[in-house]
């Protein structure tokens, strides 16, 4: 049966409207400073550095530093280019992730060493680094905030300080609930489908303060001072993607808000699927406010029947979703040649069979959740 044009989007993008926008674009106007660290770049960083968003009980934000980058993947090869690690080193991370986590280090000279994820977070965790780190030479570990969910930063920061490995962490949906850890560094996206969406950009955040300048030196071809002191590359962002940035920045409490309020009316439903199960470290309360409790960037279930044919049958209903990382980066023909695994990917590989991305966004209305979890409740 041909699948309908899809009823149910999966990603509905949630960005400032026209109105909105206008102030900071008039300031831009006033100014005639287009990038190149414009005011309004710098206003973000400075907002950021000093109210960084987080729902983890988590240091003060005394000390952080935000870089804004013109992409997500841009903060992950800018922080690894900073760290200036010897050409060839292995770089830990989970093969169950995006393909910028890999690309990222790869392009940085670094080889990829793929590592098996939690059964229930679906996550990299600081004791399976640990283990790895144990048997091989490791200079660099990457987890993955998998679907918005937040690593265990203190759990790092601890890795960290034991082993002397340096620890960055993609964080690319968890923006405004990942804590920033004393000892880890994080990268963050700001795309258009992410829960603070301005269309294309990034955030590199640190404590250490000589790494973000670093990072800042990289992202604007290696210059410093005039002169160019490192190659680099041009991973700047606009005063116009910081125009967007600010004015979704004001509607953030609003955007948050409006998450957790579908959420508490979302989970309930989910709950009643018996052969659906939610990623580990999210709300599982439907009491949750907007202060409390962490919710998915992307909502994926891992499913008892093969995901594909379940995506088939939604497609076929006029509901779009979404195998994501699906075949994982070990068995993806880019990363497959020379590809090492540290150890058996069993629980990455049940996810690539089974897990499947459904719609969820602030679009989204009570009746297309109600006809996602009937009509999986029929196809499952």
């Amino acid at each position: 049966m041909p699948a309908a044009e899809p009823g149910i989007a999966l990603l509905v993008p949630d960005l400032p409207d026209a109105h909105a926008l206008l102030p900071w674009l008039q300031r831009i106007d006033a100014h005639r400073w287009y990038t190149n660290g414009g005011p309004l770049l710098q206003e973000l960083e400075s907002l950021l550095s000093r109210q960084w968003p987080s729902l983890e009980s988590a240091p003060a934000t005394v000390g952080l530093n935000v870089v804004a980058l013109n992409s997500g993947t841009a903060a992950l090869e800018l922080a690894i280019m900073a760290l200036a690690l010897p050409a060839g080193a292995a770089v830990l991370m989970p093969s169950f992730t995006f393909p910028a986590t890999a690309s990222a280090a790869m392009r940085a000279g670094l080889k990829p060493v793929f590592a098996d994820v939690s059964h229930d977070r679906w996550q990299l965790e600081p004791d399976a680094a640990r283990a790895i780190a144990a048997q091989q030479t490791i200079a660099l570990v990457m987890p993955v905030a998998t679907f918005g969910c937040p690593v265990d930063v203190a759990g790092w920061d601890a890795f960290v300080t034991d082993t002397g490995i340096p620890v960055l962490i993609d964080a690319a949906g968890a923006f405004g609930q990942q804590a920033v850890g004393e000892r880890t560094h994080f990268a963050f996206s700001l795309h258009a489908t992410k829960p603070f969406g301005i269309g294309e950009g990034g955030l590199f955040a640190s404590r250490d303060g000589a790494l973000a300048e670093r990072v800042r030196c990289l992202a604007n071809f290696g210059f410093d001072h005039g002169q160019v002191t490192a190659i680099g590359s041009n991973g700047k962002l606009s005063e116009y993607a910081a125009a967007v940035a600010l004015a979704q920045w004001q509607r953030w409490p609003a955007l948050r808000a409006r998450r957790h309020e579908q959420w508490q009316r979302f989970l309930p439903m989910l709950g009643t699927l018996s052969h659906a199960a939610l990623q580990a470290g999210f709300s599982t309360s439907a009491a949750a406010d907007a202060q409390t409790g962490f919710l998915p960037s992307n909502l994926v279930l891992r499913l008892r029947r093969p995901a594909a044919d379940v995506r088939d049958a939604l497609a076929a209903q006029g509901i779009e979703s979404r195998r994501w990382y699906c075949p994982p980066l070990h068995r993806q023909p880019a990363f497959a040649n020379g590809a090492q695994m540290a150890n058996a990917p069993s629980n990455t590989d049940v996810l690539a069979a089974h897990a499947l991305g459904l719609p969820w966004h602030t679009r989204l209305t009570d009746d297309e959740m109600s006809q996602v979890v009937e009509a999986l409740r029929r196809v499952s």
